[in-house]
């Protein structure tokens, strides 16, 4: 856990801990993401962090006691029983979520789509680094700066892709997470906890996926930041093979034989 006083530098921002709150530097999104959170506080969400408003250039939420997953993941993501807590935690998340209208005015970060009744409004970034655990417990996601108005199930993708991982064997050796039972039995679990089908969600990934990478391509072609260093480290080519390593192994993630062929994933 950051120290009192302490900062964080993270991908995309640095934080600040004064006490029992997280500082952050405003954005033209933070009035949107505060009332999403004063929306779940309201509804009796209680992981997540609470909005607390501002101070001077920065915004104020409260701190989450614990620590975030980072690589190597801590035993309790790698076991089961931490990949259903996700799967819960998500499907409470989406409840409490459902009855929230966004101001008309809501600006959200990299915003794709306009707000819609059909929507909910996504967290954005569910990557074990944005989860806070305190030993085997699921404390809650932090870092709500991406969310924005999109389709449940897409949320229930991006946390299969990083969390299963659905993604190809060096990511998955980081996390000592291997082979295709394991991960097969990872997503079963994931996606019974949030009652969600495998096959489903694997189809909304392959489209989020190739979102992802356009968006990276359009606003980083733009200069907009953070996209423009997601585009310059490489991230829309690193997206590409990991779409063609989940096409590859579908099959075997839903249950069925292996492919016996080998598929590059040189991306050309």
């Amino acid at each position: 856990m950051i120290e009192d006083g302490a900062t964080d530098q993270g991908s995309v921002t640095t934080v600040r801990r004064v006490g029992e709150t997280i500082r952050r530097p405003v954005g033209e999104w933070t009035p949107a993401v505060h009332a999403l959170l004063a929306h779940l506080e309201a509804a009796g969400f209680s992981r997540a962090p609470r909005a607390l408003g501002t101070d001077g250039a920065d915004e104020v939420v409260s701190l989450l006691h614990g620590e975030p997953a980072f690589s190597p993941w801590p035993p309790a993501l790698r076991s089961t029983a931490g990949i259903r807590e996700l799967g819960r935690w998500l499907r409470e998340y989406h409840a409490a979520v459902r009855g929230f209208r966004p101001p008309a005015d809501a600006r959200w970060r990299g915003q794709e789509e306009a707000w819609r009744p059909d929507m909910i409004i996504r967290h954005g970034d569910l990557g074990p680094w944005n989860s806070i655990w305190n030993g085997n417990q699921l404390v809650g996601f932090i870092d709500w700066d991406f969310a924005a108005p999109g389709h449940a199930l897409d949320d229930l993708a991006q946390l299969a892709w990083y969390a299963v991982p659905l993604r190809p064997v060096e990511q998955q050796r980081r996390e000592t997470i291997t082979g295709d039972h394991t991960l097969r039995s990872r997503l079963d679990a994931l996606c019974a906890a949030y009652r969600a089908r495998p096959g489903a969600v694997l189809d909304a990934l392959d489209a989020l996926q190739s979102r992802e990478a356009a968006r990276i391509q359009r606003l980083g072609g733009l200069g907009q930041e953070p996209w423009a260093t997601f585009l310059a480290r490489g991230d829309v080519a690193e997206m590409r093979a990991e779409r063609s390593w989940l096409r590859s192994n579908r099959t075997a993630l839903l249950g069925g034989p292996a492919p016996t062929r080998t598929v590059s994933h040189r991306v050309v």
